[in-house]
């Protein structure tokens, strides 16, 4: 039996703020339970619902120092077996006692390191020595970091390989090398130009990505960009060097949670067989319930999006007069920045009748939305992988999106000379490209309908599920493991 280890902040349906909970919830329930022994370790967030945090199981608690900063603290070991896999969680009130993971930088950075040394601490105690500690984020950074380190002379851990993951490059975990020596307990040698400095501070991140054995990311196309200078984040030199221990597989999605035939969220259900009529009946429904006009004949373009600049808002407001003429209609749900926020509520305040904003994270108005709209747009400045685009695919809506990470790898751009694509795309980061590509989109919607039925067909039919990037998963684990 083959044992995997996932450590990371966040994981469906325990706690979520992003892309990185879906993984680490999807993926583990994909390998074969004959061959592999796939677990998770989190913490133990306060903010964790009731009805699976009181059923966690008491495994058992000891003291721990982590550094001269924090020479004795607790250490609470949880578990929870959900969906047949098994999920460990660390518990602590003073670092994971609040509603939410994240707070500020220092605060975080203190929490992440004693989370990684407690990773490692427990492991000999729930008798769980895995072939591999899968790695997410600078959260997990100092994982491989203390296994070549402080953990290397005891034989239990001998062995164990890791791999880092990289779902978002911009966060790195940084602060002043005296406060991270004070917190981890980490040795002066390993804060050089070459280990864990960075810029005259540490990074916690940079450290697992020197120390660990594999690095992956989460597309092909970020794999590579992130290692040049105008995406890498001031580690594309490291990243450069390493270029032959990264590989980037594409995120995939859970394909019975988006599934516009099972659906429970949404107004109509459908599959590929009948989506023209299901998706009408959706459109009518959210233009109903959003007080949008209600006419089949609109052009309905959805969003949803954290509302930073990451995500291509600027090139949004750039173009907004140009997007939303009297034939297109805009549905945004996020939440974020306050420029962005308000601007999305100015405009749904002077076109009541082309622009919704929901300002919010509302998981049932998203589903509604997928199944609605008739395309999504993304025109990020980065995306390392993207899920929305993929789960548009899944509903019969059609990604407009920035040439970029993920959304190069996942969007074919309409041919329709040849009549291939499944999306529509630019590449360039600028306001005017966007608007003439959603133009030509509008175009192909109002004028070329037959193939704008073909592309829907294309992208529903389209395998983006785990299974796909379950077996690159599976081939990097069994190089490592040497099987």
């Amino acid at each position: 039996m083959k044992k995997i280890l996932f450590a990371a902040s966040e994981c469906v349906p325990f706690m979520k703020t992003g892309g990185l909970a879906d993984v680490v919830g999807a993926l583990p329930k994909e390998f074969d339970k004959n061959e592999w022994d796939v677990r998770v370790v989190m913490p133990n967030y306060r903010g964790i619902p009731d009805k699976f945090r009181n059923t966690f199981e008491y495994v058992t608690h000891f003291y721990m120092g982590t550094g001269p900063m924090v020479p004795h603290t607790h250490v609470g070991i949880m578990k929870y077996e959900y969906n047949g896999i098994t999920y460990y969680f660390i518990d602590n009130l003073d670092y994971f006692g609040a509603e939410k993971p994240y707070a500020d930088t220092r605060t975080d950075v203190e929490k992440y390191i004693f989370f990684c040394k407690a990773v490692l601490s427990i492991l000999p105690i729930v008798d769980f020595k895995p072939d591999i500690i899968h790695c997410h984020d600078w959260q997990t950074g100092l994982i491989p970091v203390y296994l070549k380190t402080e953990f290397a002379a005891n034989p239990f851990f001998w062995g164990i390989k890791t791999i880092m993951t990289i779902h978002n490059l911009r966060f790195q975990g940084i602060w002043d090398i005296k406060t991270i020596k004070g917190l981890s307990g980490l040795p002066d040698y390993l804060f050089t130009p070459d280990k864990l400095e960075y810029k005259k501070d540490a990074n916690m991140l940079k450290g697992g990505i020197v120390y660990s054995d594999f690095i992956t990311t989460v597309s092909n196309t970020y794999a590579q960009e992130i290692q040049t200078p105008y995406y890498g984040e001031g580690l594309d030199g490291l990243l450069s060097a390493r270029n032959q221990s990264l590989f980037g597989i594409v995120n995939g999605i859970d394909y019975t949670a988006y599934n516009p035939k099972t659906d429970e969220s949404i107004y109509s259900k459908y599959d590929v067989r009948n989506y023209k009529k299901g998706k009408a009946a959706n459109k009518e429904a959210i233009q109903k319930e959003l007080g949008l006009e209600v006419n089949p004949d609109k052009y309905l373009i959805g969003l949803i999006s954290r509302l930073t600049d990451q995500k291509g808002l600027d090139l949004i407001q750039y173009g907004m007069e140009r997007i939303v003429d009297d034939n297109t209609q805009l549905v945004v749900i996020g939440t974020g920045e306050q420029r962005y926020e308000d601007m999305f509520r100015y405009y749904a305040y002077r076109y009541p009748n082309k622009v919704s904003a929901n300002i919010l994270y509302s998981d049932d108005l998203a589903h509604k939305l997928y199944a609605a709209a008739d395309a999504f747009l993304m025109p990020s400045l980065f995306e390392p992988c993207g899920l929305t685009q993929i789960i548009a695919f899944r509903y019969g809506t059609v990604p407009i999106v920035r040439e970029t990470g993920g959304l190069k790898d996942t969007v074919e751009p309409l041919n329709e000379f040849e009549d291939t694509g499944d999306g529509f795309s630019f590449t360039n980061y600028n306001g005017d490209d966007m608007v003439n590509v959603i133009n030509y989109s509008k175009y192909i919607f109002f004028e070329q309908r037959k193939i704008w039925n073909n592309m829907v067909k294309r992208g529903m039919k389209k395998d983006l599920s785990w299974g796909v990037s379950k077996k690159r998963y599976e081939e990097i684990y069994n190089t490592l493991i040497g099987r």
